[in-house]
């Protein structure tokens, strides 16, 4: 029988078992003192030196056994080499050295398919995308301070920002189906984080910080329209819906680490410090993506072809030959395509307005400390997460069991408008509650505005297929108007007012109970030919 013993003499090595004093039948073989190499060499190597003693009446059944080593390359082993040693001489006569070599594979996801890994660093260009978006709403607070702004001037600013991100949302998809979504997308991310740790040099000079935040909005508009290209062209069919899920999930998660990172390092370190160290993230995942992406294949292998309709990359000539032939005559003359369009205005009317203001809203109406207004601003997008899975399987359970698809979609976009609505009313309304009940209703009416993800959002894919990206183009163009225009009024409401009611909340209040009335009475998810109608 061999006896086993293990010491380990590399401290960097992981620690494993003690295996002493244990029997293993599988080492009873007179060989010669030989190195078994079980894997292919990569970096790290992790060996046994296993000696074996075995009486003479044991050779004959070792024989039998040899038949496991088959296959296996054997070396002779130096003494000085030996990670783990055993003594056999307890056990028998003849003794020997073998040291096996068992290796790993670092790091964890080399051996990911191609497809995961850029799925993966997609997602985190959201993450950092949302942080970047979110961390002057922190950050204006003690900028408003030290520069001597008001609030008219702190809206102008945060607005800008929704300027660049209105103006690239067609160009960013037309610039994804020439160059695809993988270019488009780094060169977007290099764009605004750079324009990021640009924030601190030109706060006080205000046009350039004013054309600073532009270009922080160009880069991440272009974003949406490349992530969809990359989606599109890397993953298959049925992986597609958990890819759209787990790349554009980001953008609630970005928005909570945004808010609960900004507090402490503007505490600590100083407003500026989150522009550099959130523009710095930025810029180093530009650096990793060209790692990830070095070896990603151009165009989809055979298994995963391109639909018959799916345009490939295309060049300027074919691109503008391309625009010409989109019905864009037709969609517009569509009464649900102008409810698509309304809807989009109102939703992202209360949403970007809450976004930008709900912490200076906490922090000077409700009275809470900046970490304290940071961490209740987080609230809305984390109960997000939430809400929407609980809203796609609402949605899909009515659709599988024969409901109507229009039906479908104007009950999930109503709840997505009155929710808000209803909330706000009960905020605004002076009925004497403490501040944690107000955050309280404030996060479950914005919350449950998810429930647009499962209306809104779907009926582009429902009435056309063919021009879905299109249409969300469209609507999206036109619901980042609201981040330009309510932003900066909210500001200017309220320096002239000097009400939250009337300036926050009023507006949204008119847009969301507008919005539901336009989408119940125009919107339909009954595919179009929209070809035919222009």
């Amino acid at each position: 029988m061999a006896k086993l013993t293990v010491r380990a003499d590399n401290n960097n090595l992981p620690h494993f078992p003690h295996y002493g004093n244990h029997k293993v039948s599988i080492f009873n073989t007179s060989l010669r003192p030989q190195r078994l190499n079980l894997f292919l060499a990569q970096k790290h190597n992790l060996k046994f030196r296993v000696s074996c003693s075995i009486t003479e009446r044991q050779k004959k059944e070792a024989e039998e056994k040899r038949i496991i080593l088959n296959g296996l390359k054997v070396n002779e082993l130096g003494k000085n080499e030996a990670l783990i040693s055993t003594c056999g001489d307890e056990l028998g006569t003849e003794s020997g050295d073998k040291e096996v070599g068992f290796e790993w594979k670092w790091p964890p996801w080399k051996n990911l398919p191609q497809r995961y890994k850029l799925i993966g660093t997609t997602s985190l260009a959201f993450v950092i995308c949302n942080m970047d978006k979110v961390n002057l709403s922190i950050a204006i607070i003690p900028m408003s301070h030290q520069f001597g702004w008001n609030s008219s001037v702190a809206g102008l600013v945060q607005s800008s920002f929704f300027w660049g991100y209105a103006l690239s949302q067609l160009p960013g998809g037309w610039l994804s189906k020439i160059f695809g979504g993988s270019r488009v997308l780094e060169v977007g991310v290099l764009v605004w984080s750079l324009a990021t740790m640009l924030v601190p040099y030109l706060a006080g000079f205000m046009p350039a910080l004013i054309f600073s935040r532009i270009l922080v909005g160009i880069g991440e508009g272009v974003s949406p329209s490349a992530a969809t290209d990359l989606i599109a062209r890397t993953i298959p069919l049925e992986e597609r819906s958990r890819a759209v899920s787990f790349v554009f999930g980001g953008l609630s998660f970005g928005s909570v680490t945004g808010l609960l990172l900004a507090p402490p390092l503007i505490q600590n370190y100083g407003w500026e410090s989150v522009f550099y160290l959130f523009g710095f993230l930025g810029i180093a995942w530009f650096s990793g993506f060209q790692l990830v992406k070095e070896d990603r294949p151009w165009s989809l292998p055979e298994s995963m072809s391109w639909p018959p309709s799916f345009p490939r990359n295309k060049s300027l000539g074919e691109l503008n030959t391309s625009l010409k032939d989109v019905p864009w005559k037709a969609f517009f003359r569509s009464k649900a395509v102008w409810a698509m369009i309304y809807a989009h205005f109102c939703g992202s009317w209360g949403h970007y307005t809450c976004l930008s203001w709900l912490p200076t809203y906490f922090s000077e109406e409700l009275n809470l400390n900046l970490t304290e207004a940071a961490w209740v601003s987080v609230g809305p997008p984390l109960a997000s997460i939430v809400v929407t899975s609980i809203a796609s399987q609402f949605a899909d359970s009515l659709i599988s069991k024969g409901v109507d698809t229009s039906l479908v979609r104007k009950i999930c976009q109503t709840i997505a408008f009155l929710s808000p609505a209803t909330c706000m009313i009960l905020s605004s309304v002076d009925f004497g509650l403490p501040p944690w009940e107000v955050v309280t209703i404030l996060t479950g009416g914005l919350a449950l505005s998810s429930f647009a993800l499962s209306g809104l959002y779907c009926t582009h894919q429902d009435i056309s297929p063919e021009y879905a990206s299109i249409l969300l183009g469209i609507t999206n163009t036109v619901g980042a108007v609201p981040g330009i225009i309510g932003v900066a009024l909210t500001g200017f409401l309220l320096d002239s007012t000097h009400s939250w009611s009337i300036s926050l909340f009023a507006p949204s209040i008119f847009f969301y109970l507008t919005g539901t009335i336009v989408w119940l009475a125009f919107a339909s998810s009954k595919p179009q030919s929209f070809s035919e109608g222009d």
